[in-house]
């Protein structure tokens, strides 16, 4: 689906209904983001103190500094304290072991509250986003599904996205599919959803990409009233200097390939979104090859959803390019 600031300028579904519901993972992260940074704006909290006066979990993080000869990992105290501007720009140092295996490692010796590195020191895709929705939870008092639903998507017509799957939508619900040894895909028996125990701010939410595209239009216009022009600066503009961001590599095939979105290590990001500085796009995506992008320049928005793993498997990769291609030379 593409669409420009008010209306969808084209729409495709195959092999799936056009309002199909997909997992639609870690583009549940850029919701989360804008959620948190409406709090900094209105001064419940502030980008750069630290988040542990909320989070007394994250008190006691230690920074991984390697391993013994017999693997055992060595740690340290953080010598910073890890804030919301860490954690909105994946530089806190809390990273995904699928993506680091440093914390791969660490974490088969069951080692807790582990940081890659010094809060600040580099960019690497992780948790922090996850702890961002803690602390939306946190101020507010409302959980994440009630939030959301409040500030964004009962305003924004959203009706179709949510952490949960209520019965009468499965029907439309698009079943996950992995990529066999032998190159086939073969889907994952078919059930409702239970309901998570906790609502997750870097994945987990349900969506549409009639609902996902209209939350991207929102931004496009400017934030709607609903997100101001200062939260809106912060999703677009660089936060992480000329750190570099978007290049992953695996240590899990199964669940992703590796990853290196624009191919290129000038990547940077916001306090919402991986940015490419090139072209000013504005773009993040979900683990089961789900992908969107922003264009301000040409005042454009496009949502990609598929539902398969390994993320960035070749075929999602040539569907994206493919489309995101024949997007920006549209006239």
């Amino acid at each position: 689906m593409v669409a420009d600031k008010k209306n969808i300028v084209y729409q495709g579904a195959f092999d799936a209904p056009i309002d199909g519901v997909f997992g639609i993972a870690s583009m549940t992260k850029a919701i989360t983001s804008a959620a948190a940074l409406r709090l900094a704006d209105q001064r419940k909290i502030t980008l750069d103190e630290p988040v542990a006066r909320y989070l007394p979990a994250l008190r006691t993080m230690s920074v991984l500094t390697g391993f013994s000869p017999r693997g055992v990992p060595r740690t340290r105290p953080a010598a910073r304290a890890i804030t919301l501007r860490h954690l909105l720009t994946h530089t806190s140092g809390l990273s995904y072991a699928t993506w680091d295996e440093n914390v791969k490692r660490a974490q088969a010796r069951r080692v807790q509250n582990l940081l890659a590195f010094e809060p600040g020191a580099r960019w690497q895709y992780g948790t922090g986003i996850d702890w961002a929705g803690r602390l939306v939870e946190t101020l507010t008092g409302q959980t994440l599904e009630t939030h959301f639903k409040e500030v964004f998507f009962d305003p924004l017509g959203m009706a179709d996205t949510s952490f949960l799957i209520q019965p009468d939508k499965f029907h439309r619900l698009i079943d996950l599919h992995r990529r066999k040894p032998d190159g086939a895909l073969a889907a994952d028996p078919r059930k409702l959803p239970e309901g998570p125990k906790s609502f997750n701010g870097g994945g987990g939410l349900y969506s549409t990409a009639g609902d996902y595209i209209r939350f991207l239009q929102m931004i496009l216009r400017g934030g709607d009233g609903i997100l101001s022009p200062r939260v809106i600066r912060w999703l677009s503009d660089n936060a992480i200097g000329g750190l570099s961001a978007g290049r992953l590599q695996s240590t899990n095939p199964a669940s992703s390939s590796d990853v290196d979105f624009h191919l290129s290590g000038s990547n940077r990001h916001t306090l919402g979104f991986l940015l490419n500085p090139r072209t000013g796009k504005l773009s993040w995506a979900g683990l089961a090859n789900t992908f969107f992008w922003i264009d301000p320049a040409r005042e454009r928005c496009a949502v990609v959803l598929m539902q398969f793993l390994p993320f960035c498997d070749p075929a999602a990769l040539s569907v994206l390019h493919n489309f995101e291609n024949a997007v920006s030379t549209e006239v």
